[in-house]
């Protein structure tokens, strides 16, 4: 291993000292970006009925979360291989001014698919943020440890779960819902900053060609899934249209043609070879099936709090807290457990389980409900999606070469999105198409006209509620209440499947190595420390200059 180095180098090239102190320091970058990541999406949940209604797109309102998902999706694996062989820090940083600089358009949007187009240009950033953060902890943090850095990972997503639902109401409320995007730009310039100085990685150059045909046709192949199934599922267009199986066939085209591109690359993005694991197949297939049930319930329930509860934003963002609260409770406890066990097989399988049942009581859901009760609800999912999530990053991440660790993260985590991306336009085009109807039948029955109607459905946002009748605004809650709670039953079952694929899910020993150290770039340990304290030592002039590691100590940008 790296770590039995007895003659330091020194210079440029000199692997990083990984001590405590300076995991530490680095490890404030990642939650830096995360925040910035994590606070935006739940911001952005409980101001989406107020942009929709503002900008006229409530029938196409499910395009705000595609969009968004859809570049994600794209760019995960562009930024796992590439991190790979170019180094993370210059991604990183890349990944956060991007972000912050598209949601200063998203503000300044004047019409929905405007905002859609920034949207989306936000998860070009945001899929960074994610894919870099767990990459960069699995260089610096063994398998056998990860799981204690799940917990600050948990607590900034708790925090973003309480700040953001507060400062999204509190901007929809009293100022305006611009304010929602406006936020990100100090913490975007500040996160900029703290990564810029502390995040000390080594950067590095290709070896092999960089596979940028297998890019374009992913992203070709990424696409065409996402419109065939938007296509497919709007009441416009529908299975039957020729231009829904045109994009149908052009993902099969632009997937037959990937296979053979990244079965002859030098350095493909995806390489092949993944597939031939069976724990990387299993752990990414649990992802995918999840991300196909998970991100369908929660990028609408929002919406069906706000609007079938007839709560405010403020009110109905605070009602999302149970469910950060116990995906926030059992991501710690599963982290600092697996860490002490050595053993993670346990979650996913409870995981799986407990969120399909908080998923079949979601079923039920109505504009009578009692809002405890859906807290209650959304608290028992939260604390299944914590089970799962993080537990099956670091089993993809255990079961590669650290060489691959970004690739195989990024793999991992495409899939899941893909499935989130799917399950969003297949199942948000249910809920949409079925609101839709059902509200302009509401208004035609008020004694609208068919435009009047159409235009009312089309901007109907929470404010204007209190302005319709009494019959008008009860039509429009149960409306809301009858288009959404029965897409749940369709979710269940992916959800079950994901549950028998993680009882199939083979437990294999952590390792006791970091990615740098395994690939010779850092020294952890110990002897980091010894070598960090001969450094400081060299620098006061107690030894001589030059015999140590120091050149990586402070450094290695």
């Amino acid at each position: 291993m790296a770590q039995a180095t007895t003659a330091p180098r020194t210079g440029a090239d000199a692997p990083l000292l990984l001590t405590q102190r300076r995991i530490w320091i680095i490890f404030s970058a990642l939650i830096a970006g995360m925040m910035l990541s994590s606070l935006d999406q739940t911001i952005v949940s409980t101001a989406m009925p107020t942009i929709v209604g503002q900008l006229g797109g409530v029938e196409h309102q499910a395009w705000i979360t595609t969009a968004y998902l859809l570049a994600t999706t794209i760019v995960m694996p562009i930024y796992g291989k590439f991190g790979d062989v170019l180094g993370r820090r210059n991604l990183f940083l890349i990944a956060i001014a991007l972000f912050t600089l598209a949601s200063v358009g998203a503000a300044l949007s004047t019409g929905f698919w405007m905002f859609v187009i920034f949207r989306a240009m936000q998860g070009l950033g945001g899929g960074g943020l994610m894919i870099l953060s767990q990459a960069i902890i699995a260089d610096i943090v063994p398998a056998s440890e990860r799981g204690k850095y799940m917990g600050p990972l948990g607590a900034i997503f708790g925090l973003s779960a309480v700040a953001g639902p507060l400062l999204g109401g509190f901007f929809v409320d009293h100022m305006s819902w611009h304010w929602a995007f406006y936020i990100n730009i100090p913490i975007g310039i500040a996160a900029f900053a703290i990564a810029w100085f502390t995040l000390t990685l080594p950067n590095k150059k290709a070896a092999k060609k960089i596979d940028m045909l297998g890019v374009l046709l992913l992203s070709a192949a990424t696409t065409c899934l996402i419109f065939f199934t938007d296509f497919g599922g709007s009441k416009d267009h529908g299975w039957a249209a020729p231009e829904t199986w045109a994009w149908g066939l052009g993902l099969l085209a632009a997937i037959v043609l990937f296979v053979i591109a990244e079965a002859r690359a030098q350095d493909p993005i995806i390489p092949l070879a993944l597939f031939r694991n069976p724990v990387f197949v299993n752990a990414t297939a649990i992802g995918f099936t999840l991300g196909l049930g998970m991100f369908s319930a929660i990028a609408f329930v929002p919406t069906f709090l706000q609007m079938s509860s007839g709560t405010s934003a403020a009110v109905s963002g605070l009602l999302m807290l149970p469910m950060m609260v116990g995906l926030m409770g059992t991501s710690i406890w599963s982290g600092i457990a697996i860490s002490k066990s050595g053993s993670y097989r346990a979650y996913p399988i409870a995981g799986t389980l407990v969120t399909a049942i908080a998923m079949l009581a979601m079923t039920t859901l109505s504009s009578t409900t009692p809002l405890w009760l859906i807290c209650a609800y959304l608290f028992v999912f939260g604390a299944g999606l914590g089970l799962i999530m993080q537990v099956v990053v670091l089993v993809v991440q255990n079961a590669v070469d650290p060489t691959m660790v970004g690739t195989a993260t990024s793999t991992n985590n495409y899939f899941r999105e893909v499935g989130a991306a799917l399950g969003v336009a297949i199942f948000g085009a249910m809920f949409t198409n079925r609101l839709s109807e059902n509200l302009n039948t509401v208004f035609l029955g008020a004694g609208f006209d068919p435009a009047a109607a159409g235009d009312a459905t089309a901007r109907l946002a929470p404010a204007a509620m209190a302005q319709l009748p009494e019959a008008v605004r009860e039509g429009i809650v149960t409306a809301y209440a009858d288009s959404l709670a029965p897409v749940f039953w369709y979710l269940i079952p992916f959800l079950l499947i994901a549950f028998a694929l993680a009882l199939f899910l083979k437990q294999v020993k952590l390792s006791d190595t970091s990615g740098m150290v395994a690939r010779g770039e850092a020294i952890g340990g110990e002897e980091a420390v010894e070598l960090e304290a001969r450094a400081r030592a060299a620098a006061k002039g107690k030894t001589p200059a030059g015999t140590t590691a120091e050149a990586k100590t402070d450094s290695g940008r």
